[in-house]
């Protein structure tokens, strides 16, 4: 056991030796990410107390560990803490909230992938990684734009026209998924 502990202990000062800036900052993007999403979620409440600890390592961990399933369970942590806050502790369905919450997933699962693929030694231009943070960026932002629209449109189609839209957006995701299915079949 001692002998398997001090494999890796040498394991991760080998690894922080010859860990280069761009890695290690899409790994802190990640964890920042992931945190920040918790403490938005969650019940203020619980925020200064010891059950906050394990959130905060379920948090971080996609940033030590970005090709598991940590970003999964991090992300289904965050979801079920605005449920516990919303459901469990009464708190309000405010927008700066939910739209908060969505962009730091959005932006955590984003730098997750980037994470992933990329090696903690990786010599990376930086104008790689700005521009996947672009990307992200533009995603979230005209998500943002149409979240609002949308629930200003919500307010006017209250009844049967909603209900109509919402069935209409419904086939139309599932109509976008069969032809992604079939064209990855074809593939």
């Amino acid at each position: 056991m001692a002998r398997s502990f001090s494999a890796a202990v040498t394991a991760a000062r080998a690894v922080t030796a010859r860990a280069t800036a761009a890695p290690f900052l899409v790994r802190c993007g990640v964890g920042l990410a992931g945190l920040l999403a918790m403490m938005v979620a969650w019940p203020v409440s619980l925020l200064g107390t010891q059950y906050f600890v394990p959130l905060t390592l379920l948090a971080i961990y996609p940033a030590v560990a970005p090709r598991g399933r940590g970003a999964t369970l991090a992300a289904l942590a965050v979801v079920g803490g605005w449920l516990v806050d919303t459901a469990g502790y009464g708190a309000e369905v405010e927008l700066w909230r939910v739209l908060s919450i969505a962009t730091l997933l959005y932006l955590g699962h984003s730098l997750t992938a980037l994470a992933a693929v990329l090696p903690y030694d990786a010599v990376v231009n930086i104008d790689v990684v700005a521009g996947w943070m672009l990307r992200a960026t533009i995603v979230v932002l005209v998500s943002a734009v149409l979240t609002v629209f949308t629930l200003g449109l919500s307010a006017d189609l209250a009844g049967g026209a909603f209900l109509v839209a919402t069935l209409v957006g419904v086939a139309g995701a599932v109509g976008a998924t069969v032809l992604i299915a079939r064209l990855l079949q074809r593939a």
